[in-house]
């Protein structure tokens, strides 16, 4: 009788060789590695992909709009055509077929389970199958990974969203590009449209016409320098300044010899909590702005650093930790020795890590946890430079999770000039002023970003790791306090009220500014949360639910627009290309360039996931949803076309 087999499948030959390691599977085979009872073998990403139109019907092998819309009865899958990967594939359906047991070992999410699923189809697997489901690669994580196998059933809604998503996405694009492309394109002109491309890349356009449609005003300001500080005039809610110079002027004559006079000094203590942990976007977003990196640069960046098991997984869309992890951060922040002069300071008097509820919640965590680091020492592992600038973020914002806040006084200064008969705009027999500082009395967690180096401290600000020195990030690190507008100073003279003495006003001319252009971070963040772009941690958490695409595939969304001439990169802006201008121009159906309707569709995808919807339904409204657009389109008599 011949000893039980079980075939562990990864979705990277690397990873494969982790997971080896740990199990005894230490004989190199053709495309596997075998020991101890075990088998790990490998994909590389996906092997399958839904078959193309043609190869359900021959009449959908050419370009018609007689065949739309495309929708198979049936969807199937096919081996990507590539010599590797049928060469790969045979290895695994030959382990699979004799295998007593399967254990996928894909990435622990819904393309990881995807791919792994689909793959077991195409094999004909037919033997149990259980999930290894892990957040790092580390081999303390895998061991215990494999102490808590689950049955691959539990994640079968995992599977069945990411099914849809596929469906979705082959549906909706192969018709649409094919609708559009006939009905609209010119010598041989594919207009690709795609459910998540098409409503991103009219975010970029109507920002662009925004900008390009926008008609400066012009207004004038009114400030005084009483004590060397400048002090701006208080207009009605909603007014930048005067409307017209001649009012401005007639405001700087009246006051201009009278005494300034202080009449409010009040001060207000406040706090500012750390940062919080990174999801994918949050740490996309702050490459982006500190070095420049694309979306799809700092994925691959995180993604080495996971494989090379010093960051956790890091394709999630979570900033929490859960309970469990707890217990674990001080051993990870003891192996965090570059950083070992911001970790004392949270190990005096043995006193125990604090525990915000904005860091560790059980309820905001669902597949996985924020990007945080391992306890793998970094200076064990080489890292490129790149990599060590993103290692380095990740660190500073764990470390930071358990300072205290930031504390800081806010001083408000209001003052006038008082004119008996004054009448200009809004303003009667006076013109109030106001002027406000920020002074930090404990700058806690901003030490973590300071730029000057602790002369005390056993490292300077350009921490070294792995080998490297790395620059520490600018101060302003998800950080207002201490970066202030030039009509904020940092801190202000001494004032009281009653206080009065000369002044010397004066009147700029200034005009509105148009609305920026989308870089990769504000994109980013605006396809987080269905175009809106807000600020608030809090608001963005309540909106990503109707974000359009995943962490996980919204940088190769951008890059996909790059490659099909929609979009172009000014500088470190993004701006459409005239074919993707007028592409969006042509597509009047708001489904399919809403991002808020997209962000919908995205909804209920995850609704599918928790079991909240029935994935049969959603396929159905899909069908439903093409066919409409197809018959919209074809209505359409006009003879316009994209030029070229």
């Amino acid at each position: 009788m011949r000893p039980l087999m079980i075939v562990c499948i990864a979705e990277k030959p690397s990873v494969a060789r982790d997971i080896a390691n740990v199990l005894g599977a230490t004989s190199e085979r053709g495309g596997y590695l075998e020991g101890n009872g075990y088998q790990v073998t490998w994909t590389f990403g996906h092997l399958c992909e839904l078959k193309e139109p043609g190869e359900y019907s021959p009449l959908w092998k050419s370009w018609s709009l007689a065949q739309l819309p495309m929708i198979p009865q049936r969807f199937g899958i096919k081996l990507k055509a590539d010599k590797g990967v049928e060469r790969q594939f045979a290895v695994i359906q030959t382990l699979m077929q004799a295998a007593d047991g399967i254990i996928n070992c894909g990435d622990a999410g819904q393309e990881g389970e995807l791919i792994q699923r689909w793959v077991m189809q195409k094999a004909g697997a037919r033997c149990p199958v259980k999930r290894l489901w892990i957040s790092s690669l580390t081999e303390e994580a895998i061991r215990e990974g494999f102490q808590t196998l689950r049955p691959q059933d539990d994640y079968q809604s995992l599977y069945e969203a990411g099914l849809c998503r596929a469906i979705g996405d082959w549906t909706l694009g192969m018709n649409a590009t094919r609708l559009y492309t006939i009905k609209y394109g010119v010598n041989r002109q594919v207009l690709s449209i795609g459910r998540v491309q098409t409503p991103t890349l009219a975010l970029i356009v109507n920002r662009q016409r925004e900008i390009d449609n926008f008609k400066p005003e012009k207004y004038w300001v009114l400030t005084t320098v009483y004590r060397d500080t400048t002090f701006t005039a208080v207009m009605e809610e909603g007014d930048r300044g005067f409307k017209s110079q001649e009012l401005g002027e007639k405001a700087l004559e009246a006051i201009r010899e009278l005494p300034f006079t202080v009449t409010s000094v009040e001060k207000k203590a406040g706090r500012e909590a750390p940062p919080r942990l990174f999801d994918l976007t949050s740490l996309q977003v702050e490459c982006n702005k500190r070095f420049g990196y694309s979306a799809d640069q700092t994925l691959q960046l995180i993604q080495s650093l996971y494989e090379k098991k010093v960051a956790t997984y890091p394709r999630v869309d979570t900033t929490f930790l859960p309970d469990d992890v707890y217990p674990k951060c001080p051993q990870i922040l003891a192996a965090m020795t570059p950083y070992a002069n911001f970790i004392a300071p949270l190990n005096e008097g043995g006193k125990a890590l604090e525990k915000r509820k904005t860091v560790f919640d059980n309820a905001k965590v669902t597949d996985h946890h924020a990007i945080i680091p391992t306890p793998t020492p970094v200076t064990t592992v080489p890292l490129t430079l790149m990599e060590k600038r993103v290692y380095d973020l990740i660190a500073r914002r764990f470390i930071g999770a358990f300072y205290p806040d930031c504390r800081f006084e806010k001083t408000t200064v209001l003052g006038e000039v008082r004119s008996e008969g004054l009448r200009v705009g809004a303003f009667d027999d006076f013109i109030p002023f106001r002027v406000t500082g920020k002074r930090i009395t404990d700058p806690a967690w901003h030490v973590l970003w300071e730029k000057k180096p602790d002369p005390n401290a056993t490292a300077s600000d350009s921490t070294t790791v792995g080998n490297n020195t790395v620059p520490p990030a600018s101060a302003s690190d998800g950080s207002t306090v201490g970066n202030n507008t030039p009509d904020e100073p940092a801190s202000l003279p001494a004032f009281h009220k009653g206080e009065s003495g000369p002044h010397v006003p004066s009147l700029a001319e200034k005009q509105t500014t148009p609305p920026k252009p989308y870089t990769e971070a504000t994109l980013l963040r605006a396809m987080e949360t269905a175009g809106r772009m807000v600020e608030d941690d809090e608001l963005r958490d309540a909106l990503k639910e109707n974000g359009i695409g995943r962490p996980s595939t919204r940088a190769a969304i951008i890059e996909t627009l790059f490659k099909r001439n929609y979009i172009r990169r000014v500088r470190t802006s993004l701006a459409p290309t005239p074919t993707g201008t007028q592409l969006i121009d042509f597509i009047h159906e708001e489904l399919l360039k809403s991002a808020e309707l997209t962000g919908i569709w995205e909804k209920k995808l995850r609704q599918i996931e928790r079991h909240e919807y029935d994935a049969a339904t959603f396929i159905a409204e899909l069908k439903q949803m093409v066919a409409d657009l197809v018959l919209s389109v074809l209505q359409d008599n006009t003879n316009r076309h994209v030029e070229q």
